[in-house]
């Protein structure tokens, strides 16, 4: 059993599930993509340590490149506003890419991200998420190609989720305390 942080409540997944969905997700892509060089496009902040360990599962040659688009602040709900605050430094005309995203709940940042993308004219444009935040009575924006699992309608922090920069770098996932957030 893992030591949890004062702050989180209960374990979803452990370091051991969380590999075995990376590596699941590489097989897929590795298969989908075989001969194709995708780039894989990092969301920051959250889903850098996803993207780290999922092109480490990748077998076929890929790329990786940097987004960051800001829509949260310090809060817990999105504002509904997307900035960049880093823009890809590939050209992706032509290329096929892949979007890494750490979890998706409404969808509607990631849905104007591949909106912003596809008029720059790549061969593809596709979604690996490492988690979908089931959320009774709404479906995300947009459906990924690639889903690593599906968690609850809780406040979830670790392995690159956040809450206010925090817990990023717990290796597990798990559910925040109410009162860490409150």
């Amino acid at each position: 059993m893992e030591s949890l942080h004062p702050d989180v409540q209960k374990l979803l997944l452990s370091e051991d599930d969380i590999k075995r969905i990376v590596e699941r997700l590489g097989d897929e892509i590795s298969r989908d993509y075989a001969g194709k060089n995708p780039l894989i496009v990092a969301v920051l902040r959250g889903a850098f340590v996803f993207t780290a360990d999922l092109i480490r599962s990748v077998t076929v040659p890929c790329a990786v490149d940097f987004m960051a688009v800001s829509s949260y602040g310090d809060g817990i709900k999105s504002s509904g506003v997307v900035r960049i605050v880093k823009d890809l430094d590939t050209k992706i005309e032509g290329r096929h890419v892949i979007i890494a995203e750490d979890i998706l709940d409404s969808g509607l940042t990631l849905s104007y991200l591949i909106d912003l993308l596809r008029a720059r004219h790549p061969a593809s444009v596709e979604v690996a998420t490492f988690a979908v935040k089931d959320i009774e009575g709404k479906t995300p924006a947009i459906e990924p190609r690639y889903v690593g699992t599906h968690v609850p309608n809780e406040f979830i922090v670790g392995y690159g989720l956040d809450f206010a920069e925090r817990y990023r770098n717990l290796p597990y996932v798990g559910v925040l305390k109410p009162e860490a957030y409150a």
